[in-house]
């Protein structure tokens, strides 16, 4: 019986879920399908958690702006969930909803896959935004060691971001963010206002947008001479583990990084 899953959100025309997702099942061999599903309201995503529920689905990404209701509707919530208080991984199984966070994994794996010398334990990190992206990122950081400083226009949300995560996370005014900062995260959905010339030598600079691939954020921080660590990586490294939980399969070994880009139109 063909497996289904699949990647919840809206808009979900751009993602890039099924194409990976789609690459793995294919090497791997397996019966299974994984679409993109586009509900246009609350109601219509809860419809799909009920085909879950019933057995139709084996499992879910899911991404904004369902995934604060994913995490309320799990009978199951992950640790990595319950820190950031969303979920972007749904899985189902006996007519119950299993919830998990693999954002802050997939921006770890990035960041070992593309800054492999980079050690963050102990070290102070800047995460540019207070959002979902900026609050799994603020969870992984922290649970890894870093001194994560938080820097975004509305203090409030910041402070609220802090307060949730706990002491490992502090609010930063711009004049002092970047001072020692070994880790700069941009979790906006938009160009930061960052002139890269203030950050130390040395500095990682990670991009979580990948449309396009090389944002002018990093071909600023790379032209400086400092290491650049893309979104397309995190967006791989979070996939990982969701297929893994969905399918009970190991991901196997295929270029799934040049297969997206490929269809990007992007340079390998």
């Amino acid at each position: 019986m063909t497996v289904q899953a699949g990647v919840v959100g809206s808009p979900i025309a751009h993602s890039l879920s099924p194409l990976i997702h789609a690459t793995w099942i294919a090497a791997a061999g397996l019966d299974a399908r994984y679409v993109a599903h586009g509900p246009e309201t609350p109601e219509a995503f809860e419809a799909l958690l009920d085909q879950g529920r019933r057995g139709a689905l084996r499992g879910l990404n899911v991404t904004a702006p369902y995934k604060e209701q994913a995490y309320a509707a799990a009978d199951e919530v992950s640790e990595a969930a319950r820190l950031v208080g969303s979920a972007n991984l749904l899985v189902f199984e006996d007519g119950r909803i299993r919830a998990d966070s693999t954002d802050g994994l997939g921006l770890m794996n990035a960041l070992g896959e593309q800054a492999p010398g980079l050690q963050v334990e102990a070290k102070p990190a800047v995460i540019l935004g207070a959002g979902g992206a900026a609050r799994a990122a603020a969870g992984a950081l922290a649970l890894a060691g870093a001194q994560v400083r938080i820097l975004n226009r509305s203090r409030d949300r910041a402070e609220r971001l802090a307060a949730d995560l706990g002491p490992a996370v502090a609010v930063v005014e711009d004049a002092s963010a970047f001072i020692g900062a070994t880790l700069v995260v941009n979790a906006l959905s938009v160009r930061p206002n960052l002139d890269v010339g203030r950050l130390e030598a040395g500095t990682v600079v990670m991009d979580m947008t990948y449309r396009p691939l090389e944002t002018p954020l990093l071909a600023a921080a790379r032209a400086r001479g400092l290491v650049g660590v893309d979104g397309l990586a995190m967006l791989i490294g979070q996939a990982r583990p969701s297929f893994q939980a969905i399918f009970g399969h190991p991901v196997p070994d295929t270029d799934v990084r040049e297969r997206v880009l490929r269809h990007l139109g992007e340079a390998a």
